[in-house]
């Protein structure tokens, strides 16, 4: 099998912490390497629970450190929802060999996507940061790799408020510039990930399987569960898995190409993601494949079997 090279970028919280799980697992993937941004929860979270993640799955990838705060605007985390440590306040021991590295998240996806050419898959979970510095720094890189595939926008309403989606909104013009960087670009937003969710009998089930992976996906999104069941979900939402298990598994989803920019200048709507979907006006332009629809019974049990095969 020729196993797809990727590389994660993550604001590691509770949802990225299973999408890096099924990054490791899928038999499909080859992950190169993990680079962290400040959303979720603050820099040095994200990326000593990325090394955390690293020691649940028995695992060395390499972690870089990358952006503190976003491009032009303050930061605000989601630590009412991800927990103060991020990982919904689990504790994780730090592994003894966990290595730091001085190069930074963009130089280190760079040298990756030089390694790979046309290639690469860049999975971004989190805000767009570090890609929208790597792509400035580096403007061959959106051309070198093959795609970049991320969690954020909504086609419709947004959840950290009415008009826009966490990710985007965190770093609004990080967002704009990427999408219009040239780079092939997929956007895994709210109205394909709000479909792909545990129920919590299927969370209970991973809890009681007896691994430890199984058991800290439960545990870890408990504080974020007692908020979002609050307003009517089905089920924990396994947004960051979305863009991993796309590469791997295509088939599973539904989506259209569509004109796509990001709102940077409103108050009321900063960080929407403005589609031509639904609309009789088009843009003169189609920069994404806004991915719209999931068969949430494969993609779950894909994520399960994944998720269990850690131990």
């Amino acid at each position: 099998m020729n196993r797809i090279p990727i590389w994660m970028d993550c604001d590691t919280g509770t949802d990225d912490a299973v999408a890096i799980m099924l990054a490791h697992a899928l038999p499909e993937l080859d992950l190169k390497g993990i680079s962290t941004v400040c959303g979720n929860t603050i820099q040095d979270n994200a990326y000593w629970n990325t090394h955390r993640l690293n020691s649940l799955m028995g695992a060395h990838y390499p972690v870089y450190r990358g952006a503190e705060h976003p491009l032009l605007k303050p930061l605000k985390t989601a630590a009412h929802v991800h927990g103060e440590n991020g990982l919904g306040d689990v504790e994780l021991p730090i592994p003894e060999d966990a290595v730091v590295r001085d190069e930074p998240a963009w130089d280190a996806m760079y040298a990756c996507a030089l390694a790979h050419p046309g290639q690469l898959r860049l999975i971004a979970t989190g805000p767009l940061t570090n890609v929208a510095i790597a792509f400035t720094k580096h403007p061959d890189m959106p051309k070198l790799i093959h795609s970049v595939l991320v969690m954020g926008g909504s086609a419709g309403a947004g959840n950290d408020t009415p008009a826009a989606e966490f990710n985007f909104f965190a770093d609004p013009h990080a967002a704009e510039m990427v999408l219009h960087s040239g780079a092939n670009y997929v956007m895994c937003g709210l109205d394909v990930t709000l479909q792909a969710y545990f129920t919590m009998e299927q969370l209970d089930a991973l809890a009681a399987s007896g691994t430890r992976a199984g058991w800290f996906t439960k545990a870890c999104n408990m504080r974020a569960w007692k908020i979002l069941s609050r307003f009517g979900m089905k089920g924990f939402c396994m947004h960051d898995s979305c863009p991993v298990m796309y590469v791997a598994h295509p088939e599973l989803f539904e989506g259209r190409m569509a004109g796509v920019v990001v709102e940077t200048r409103g108050t009321v709507t900063l960080g929407k993601s403005v589609t031509d979907l639904y609309s009789d006006k088009q843009f003169p332009f189609k920069n994404a494949l806004v991915l719209l629809k999931v068969d949430r019974e494969k993609f779950i049990s894909i994520l399960t079997d994944c998720i269990l095969s850690i131990g």
